[in-house]
């Protein structure tokens, strides 16, 4: 057994440096692309709820310093309490414009889908971004977006890595060591290497060429959207690129029980879309791998791990953010890597999630079916 436990010591630890390299390379990379005539944007954020910080996350889009774009705000509830705070922004910086589109009129399983349904069609712009309504931007971040896109005639879609910022407690302490580590990692090397995997807090892409594939329709009942969407893009052609700027996803008052939960829809819409690469997912932990590495090398086995979790989730953490608050993913990395394989063990014995307010069924490429109504979980 000896020779399976050494090519599961080295796939770890490959995967693992590679991983790393590539979100340093993202992360130092800079766009020298002339932006003397950028695009227009239209930047979509659909909105339910008042996330924490929410008006202080949609205010960093009104100061963007790209010379020419618009905001659409997007909601299905007119009584929903982001409409109060979506208009007081939009009356507050008259010097931008940015509208707020309150529909009802799209069908789908997916809420966010449906938003983007309703909001899409008033763009006035054919070069659009999806931005959810957690995430804060820098000032250059549209320009950045627009540099990247116009890299070429086949750029397809542009994201972006995603870090966690402004947690208040252990659950959004795991979820921004998890996004600096674990998902950046899972993004960054694939979609280099030219296999797309799409962050859908962040999507730029021209609408007239989204229809042309399909449209929001074609993914309306499926909740991976983001991942299917870069799919598209890439096997019609297309080239899916990360830009170097991070954004920031706001993880104040998530709780440990709502971090659970978000990883398990997480792990669950992965197995059901991929699960060769699903079952293979152990050997990316280097926890995981930890017994195999002990049989072959004894006590080495813990400073190899160790030394692997430094690389991953502390130093991609100074990647995104410096050595601010670094032990942050030196204490939690353990942790974090055990709770991510108690979901990877939990994920497949499920099928229904809780999505905004109902019960729904998981099928087969994320294809969700409403059951009954439940309370959702953020």
């Amino acid at each position: 057994m000896k020779p399976l436990f050494l090519i599961l010591v080295l796939l770890s630890t490959a995967w693992t440096l590679l991983g790393a390299t590539a979100v340093w390379i993202v992360t130092r990379r800079r766009c020298t692309v002339s932006a003397a005539d950028p695009s227009p944007i239209t930047v979509l954020k659909p909105l339910c709820g008042r996330d924490p910080s929410l008006a202080e996350n949609l205010e960093s889009f009104f100061d963007q310093d790209h010379p020419n774009y618009e905001i659409v705000f997007g909601i299905e509830d007119p009584e929903d309490p982001a409409v109060a705070v979506a208009q007081a922004l939009i009356v507050r910086h008259p010097e931008r414009r940015a509208r707020l589109v309150v529909h009802r009129t799209a069908k789908g399983t997916n809420p966010k889908v449906r938003n983007l349904r309703g909001m899409v069609v008033v763009a006035a712009h054919d070069l659009v971004l999806v931005s959810d309504s957690n995430i804060r931007a820098p000032r250059h971040y549209l320009s950045d977006l627009a540099k990247e896109f116009g890299r070429g005639e086949r750029v397809g879609l542009v994201t972006n890595l995603v870090r966690g910022v402004l947690d208040d407690g252990l659950g959004g302490a795991l979820a921004s060591v998890e996004l600096a580590g674990f998902c950046a990692a899972g993004a960054a090397m694939p979609t280099l290497l030219g296999e797309a995997l799409v962050i859908g807090k962040s999507m730029l892409f021209s609408k007239s060429t989204l229809e042309r594939l399909g449209g929001f329709e074609s993914v309306s009942n499926m909740l991976a959207e983001d991942y299917v969407i870069g799919k598209m893009f890439q096997h019609a052609g297309y080239e899916v690129r990360l830009a170097p700027t991070v954004i920031d996803n706001v993880t104040t008052r998530t709780s440990v029980r709502g971090y659970f939960d978000r990883n398990r829809r997480w792990a669950m819409l992965r197995w059901k879309i991929r699960p060769f690469a699903y079952v293979l997912e152990p050997v990316t932990s280097p926890l995981a791998i930890l017994p195999f590495a002990w049989a072959l090398m004894g006590p080495v086995a813990l400073a190899w791990a160790a030394l692997l979790l430094a690389v991953r989730d502390v130093g991609q953490w100074i990647a995104f953010s410096g050595v601010k608050r670094a032990w942050v993913p030196l204490v939690l990395s353990p942790l974090r890597e055990l709770s991510a394989l108690a979901v990877w063990i939990a994920a497949p014995l499920r099928h229904h999630v809780a999505w905004r307010g109902h019960r729904v069924r998981l099928s087969s490429g994320s294809v969700a079916y409403v059951a009954d109504p439940a309370p959702a979980r953020a």
